[in-house]
């Protein structure tokens, strides 16, 4: 049984990595404009939220498609310019959207989970 648990807990880890992938990729861009290669790295960096490029450049895709992101080029001290993603008007207000529903669900979520334990 237990196997079968972790097993099933390290699909809902993943799952619930690429459920806030936007939200985090949004924060991020919204606070400094950046290339793919830096949000990498800094998603790295924090660990838990690890992504490889094969899932955030499709999601960078995406949301430039949706109108939340633009993008500029800048020089590259070693190779060919940087496409800069920076976050637009639309995408703050979604952004906002994303935020306001994550503080809710998480509480939510959090108030569940220690009445729950504590119960």
């Amino acid at each position: 049984m237990w196997c079968m648990v972790e097993k099933h807990g390290a699909g809902m880890d993943s799952q619930l990595r690429k459920g806030v992938l936007e939200l985090v990729v949004l924060t991020l861009l919204a606070r400094e404009p950046t290339y793919g290669g830096d949000l990498l790295a800094r998603l790295k960096g924090n660990g838990e939220l690890a992504v490889s490029q094969g899932t955030l450049y499709p999601l960078l895709a995406r949301l430039r498609k949706a109108g939340y992101l633009g993008i500029s080029w800048e020089p590259s001290p070693s190779g060919p310019p940087r496409k800069i993603y920076a976050v637009t008007d639309s995408g703050r207000a979604y952004l906002r959207q994303l935020t306001d529903l994550w503080n809710s669900f998480s509480a939510a979520v959090s108030a569940l989970i220690r009445k729950e334990h504590h119960g």
